[in-house]
Formats: structure tokens, C-alpha cells, sequence
């Protein structure tokens, strides 16, 4: 099994050979068969790319991609994903707050039971409690409740992923923080397991409490991509059909107020209210109908499949009978 370490850097310049360091001990010393090193130097300005020139003519195994620019971390670990050759892959950040030493514990536990994923959750998080640990405690809250995943710790970038599970992925934006959600999406045996944290040594966090506004943002998207990619009129034509059903209701009492106690249809809000509802209503099934169509050019237009296959049986003898079992998937 070839293993992939993914790691993308900004401006990490002194931790880049304490990483090759940490890395090259770590799985130098485990059953590991083999494995690479794959940096992704996201736009540094401080001179990182240099160090990594400098430690990747020491050893063949570590491979280093340069962006033009700064693409962001989910862009990086994209660049990192595409360029490593590894059956496993292996992600974690460039600050060395997580241990490289984990990792061959992540490879026995993918190994024996069979998952397809497993993530790492930070035990005795060294991070600053007001800036990090608590909006960290809200988001990651906010993600289970909203995506049902049962893990505590969605920030922990130390995780390793089958190949497989990742060729299925196109991470952008800031899609990053959800490659839990995404890939259990694709139905992936996934398990956590604690890993250690370190407090930074060297380097400056990129961490502001701006993210914490983008992830809500960023949660909205992958709800609605994995809950309603390939039907969004179930959707916008649930909630425009109950604008309608509720400017319907408004403007019916209006009228009846009108011939009993009421003011006239023109002075009573109930009106005005329910004529906007109903605009509002005809838009959300109109958008729903223009997501139709969308969906159906995403689809047909580049041959994808609304369905992600796990494994076969006995294809090359020709479909079952009818009523002779069934296809793995």
C-alpha cells in the first residue's frame, strides 16, 4: 500500500523540515510498505518554497506543488489530493499541531475494521479558549445537528481517506471543514479515533473568527447538496407552495373582514401580505423548476451518475435472474 501525506503550507517556512523530520520517523518506523510526502505551498511570501526546494532534494519520496497565488486551504489540499499517487491519503495542516505519529495508528484502525475513513479529534486541544475552542464547540454543534453526523470534531484536519472515497470529491471554497459530511455523503465507513494536539511552536495561525460567519454559509451549501443536489423542486416547491397556501389564507380572511367587521380589502395588511406571499410562492416553484433543468444538464451533459457504486459481483456473467439475488452496491 502506497500512503500519501497531503500537507498544504502558507508561510510555514520554519516548520517545514521539522514536518519532513516528524513524517520520515513516524512511518519510517511502521509497517507502512511505502509512502510520500506531498507539500502544497498555497502562495507563501516568507521563503517556504525554498525550504521545501531545499528538503526535497534529500529525500525523493516528498513531492512539492507550487500555486501561482494564495487559492485557499480547500484549493490546496484539492492540488495536494490530485497530485499524490497514494491508495491511502493522509491530510493535515503544516503547523505541526498534529502528530505525525498518529498516523500509523489511523492505518491500523482503517485496516482492521474495514473503513473507508478515519478521522482524527483532538484530545486536550492546545488552542486559545475564546479565539479557537469555543466558536470551534459551536460549529462543530451546529454540524451534527444540521447534517446529522455523529463526530465531535470536524476541524481536525489529521484524517486518512481511501483513495477511492476522494477521487469522489472536488473540494473548493471552503469546503475543507465539511470533507466529513461530503464523503459520508458518498455512503463511506467512516470512525473517529483521538489523536494528539501540540501548541504552535513556530508560524503565525491564519485562524480569524470571520471563518466562523463562512462556515455557517458553507453548511447551507452542503445541506443542499446532500440533501437536495439532484431534486431541488422539492425544496423551493415545498416552501413556494406554502407561501401560496398562506397569501391563499390571507387574502381569503381579508375578505372576509371586508363584508363582517373588518377594514376593506385595500386597507387591511392581511391583503398586501398575502398578494406578496404569493409572489414569493410563484418564485420558489419557478426557481425550483430553473433547478430542474439545471440538475439535468449536470447530470446528462457530463454522463454523472446520481449514485455512488461501493463494489460488484459477478458482472461479467450477465444480470441476475430475476429474483436470484442482487448486486453489491
Amino acid at each position: 500500500m502506497l500512503l500519501s501525506v497531503v500537507v498544504p503550507v502558507k508561510d510555514e517556512r520554519e516548520n517545514v523540515r521539522p514536518m519532513f523530520t516528524r513524517v520520515r520517523e513516524a512511518l519510517d518506523g511502521s509497517r507502512t510498505a511505502s509512502w510520500e510526502l506531498v507539500f502544497v505551498d498555497d502562495g507563501s511570501t516568507d521563503g517556504t518554497f525554498t525550504e521545501l526546494e531545499t528538503v526535497a532534494r534529500e529525500d525523493t519520496r516528498i513531492k512539492v506543488v507550487r500555486l501561482r497565488r494564495n487559492f485557499g486551504q480547500s484549493a490546496a489540499t484539492q492540488a495536494g489530493v490530485d497530485a499524490a499517487a497514494g491508495d491511502v491519503i493522509v491530510t493535515m495542516d503544516g503547523d505541526l499541531q498534529n502528530d505525525p505519529a498518529d498516523i500509523p495508528l489511523m492505518i491500523a484502525k482503517m485496516t482492521e475494521g474495514g473503513y473507508d475513513a478515519v478521522l482524527g479529534q483532538r484530545a486536550k486541544r492546545q488552542d486559545k479558549l475564546l479565539l479557537r475552542k469555543v466558536p470551534s464547540l459551536m460549529a462543530n454543534w451546529l454540524i451534527r445537528k444540521v447534517l446529522g453526523v455523529p463526530f465531535k470534531d470536524f476541524g481536525c484536519t489529521l484524517r486518512a481517506v481511501r483513495r477511492e472515497v476522494f477521487d469522489g470529491l472536488v473540494l473548493y471554497g471552503e469546503m475543507h471543514r465539511f470533507i466529513t459530511a461530503l464523503i459520508m455523503q458518498q455512503g463511506a465507513a467512516v470512525t473517529q479515533i483521538p489523536v494528539r494536539h501540540h501548541p504552535r511552536t513556530a508560524g503565525k495561525s491564519k485562524y480569524t473568527l470571520t471563518r466562523t460567519v463562512r462556515v455557517m454559509l458553507d453548511l447551507m451549501t452542503v445541506k443542499f447538496l446532500g440533501s437536495f443536489q439532484t431534486r431541488p423542486m422539492h425544496l423551493f416547491g415545498s416552501m413556494g407552495l406554502l407561501c401560496v397556501l398562506a397569501g391563499f389564507v390571507s387574502v381569503v380572511a381579508s375578505a372576509v373582514m371586508k363584508y363582517t367587521t373588518g377594514p376593506g380589502m385595500t386597507a387591511n395588511p392581511l391583503f398586501l401580505l398575502g398578494a406578496v406571499a404569493g409572489l414569493i410562492g410563484v418564485q420558489f416553484v419557478s426557481l425550483g423548476l430553473m433547478g430542474e433543468v439545471l440538475t439535468r444538464v449536470y447530470f446528462e451533459s457530463q454522463g454523472k451518475r446520481p449514485y455512488v457504486v461501493r463494489e460488484r459481483r459477478n458482472l461479467d456473467r450477465g444480470p441476475f435472474p430475476v429474483g436470484r439475488g442482487s448486486i453489491a452496491a
